[in-house]
């Protein structure tokens, strides 16, 4: 039987009383720009973060089977778990065991190629965190608070940031961006075993031949269907240089079962294998997610390419591809099973379609929202450190993390109003939005992940 969805009644009753961490507090959650009144995303509720204020994050995740969010949260130098049941702070994992907040020598703007923090991804009982130098941290939800096993080095000088697993937990990617030149290690993970085990396979590279001076590579996700993971390349070399252009990104395509040990190096894509490195065209990525009908949607940005207006949805298997108009300016994003809904963490979207480059006076954090059929539904005010967000498919609630004002921490806070009128406080928050959709109930939800298991098994 068909029935409106609702917040389960261990989320209403916490928030018929919500309390307000930190000082500073001046209105309640969810007012301003941050929570209209005319889209179909609504602003819930704002939970608070003990410790110190937000001033800097990178990477969230959600694990709905364990009902819990993971932000990386480099101010309190640890994992931050929210119960996304009752929507309350429950620990910060790993607090001390990561580098935190580092700044620049002028000590004007954190350095986020050495803080961390970074990426974090989970699969089960096992938390996968990036840190700031360079490496691999892994942690046990139902062990003590502490390391699972001595950290993984990289090989490199700074963070590994953004990572994925495949759908078994088997296999995890990791991305060092910030390397000259850029590499992403992959390594054999835990899955659902009770010990720790994880060792690295291989190192993978691009080719400086094919590829000269490529800078950096971003998100990474895991698809299913082809069996492969994709890799935003937000910038893409090209032999000569790109002269008057601008070079545009591309998109990795690696295939974990076929992988050589020591260094791995990805030339030009080959259909025939279905790897390599796809050059594409208007959009310099950092995110990467997994749609409905095998399509990824990556998050172009100005901030890559300044010509960018647009965000892209290209095809893992046809690598047809088509532009969703009215966004741009991505980090992370990431697809909701529950709603059939992209949403991006947009930093550096165009204030509008007249201003817009790559200067900060020309941007506004938004969060984005579209459809499965890569139509732009909505954009919402955010912070304007608003890069990160991920979902809770069973329950259809957005994270969004919101940085504290930069009156309050300096260098790396908000610059403007929206993020203490999401949160009610001047401490930061994760933003929690809502997103009612017709469904059927916990049956349906059972019969989804059933499926989602069969097909990836």
């Amino acid at each position: 039987m068909s029935a409106r969805f609702t917040i389960r009644n261990s989320i209403a009753a916490m928030l018929a009383a919500p309390a307000l961490v930190g000082a500073g507090t001046a209105y309640a959650a969810c007012t301003g720009p941050g929570a209209p009144t005319n889209t179909e995303t609504k602003c819930w509720t704002a939970v608070q973060i003990p410790g110190n204020p937000l001033r800097s994050y990178d990477i969230s995740w959600v694990n709905p089977h364990r009902a819990e969010y993971y932000l990386a949260d480099r101010s309190n130098s640890g994992i931050d778990i929210i119960d996304t049941r009752s929507l309350t702070f429950k620990r910060t994992l790993g607090k001390g065991l990561f580098t935190g907040v580092k700044l620049n020598a002028a000590g004007t703007a954190v350095n986020n190629d050495i803080s961390g923090p970074d990426g974090v991804v989970t699969h089960g009982r096992w938390v996968y965190a990036g840190d700031g130098d360079s490496t691999l941290k892994v942690f046990d939800l139902d062990g003590p608070d502490a390391l699972a096993q001595q950290p993984l080095f990289t090989g490199g000088s700074t963070r590994v940031d953004e990572m994925a697993l495949t759908t078994d937990g088997e296999s995890l990617l990791t991305v060092n961006n910030a390397e000259d030149p850029p590499y992403a290690n992959l390594f054999a993970a835990n899955g659902d075993r009770n010990h720790s085990s994880v060792r690295e396979i291989t190192k993978i590279t691009i080719s400086a031949t094919v590829f000269p001076g490529t800078p950096a590579i971003e998100q990474p996700t895991w698809d299913p269907k082809t069996r492969r993971f994709y890799v935003s390349v937000p910038i893409l070399g090209k032999p000569g240089g790109c002269g008057t252009a601008t070079c545009d990104g591309g998109l990795m395509v690696i295939d974990p079962t076929n992988v050589t040990s020591g260094t791995m190096v990805l030339g030009a894509f080959d259909p025939a294998t279905n790897t390599g490195v796809v050059a594409l065209s208007d959009c310099g990525p950092n995110g990467a997610t997994v749609g409905p009908n095998d399509n990824l949607m990556l998050g172009c940005t100005q901030a890559n390419n300044p010509a960018n207006r647009s965000t892209l949805v290209i095809n893992a298997t046809t690598k047809h591809f088509s532009h969703v108009n009215g966004i741009v300016g991505s980090d992370e994003v990431w697809f909701n099973k529950g709603d059939g809904r992209y949403y991006t963490g947009s930093n550096r979207n165009c204030k509008s379609a007249t201003q817009c480059s790559a200067a900060a006076a020309d941007q506004a954090a938004v969060l984005g929202v579209i459809d499965g059929t890569s139509v732009l539904i909505e954009t919402i005010p955010q912070s304007s450190g608003s890069h990160s967000v991920a979902a809770d498919s069973k329950h259809n609630l957005i994270f969004v993390p919101q940085s504290a004002p930069v009156r309050i921490v300096g260098a790396g806070g908000d610059t403007t109003t929206v993020g203490e009128q999401i949160c009610g406080s001047t401490n930061g928050c994760i933003g929690v939005y809502v997103h009612h959709v017709d469904r059927d109930g916990d049956d349906h939800d059972r019969d989804r992940d059933r499926d989602d298991h069969d097909r990836d098994h």
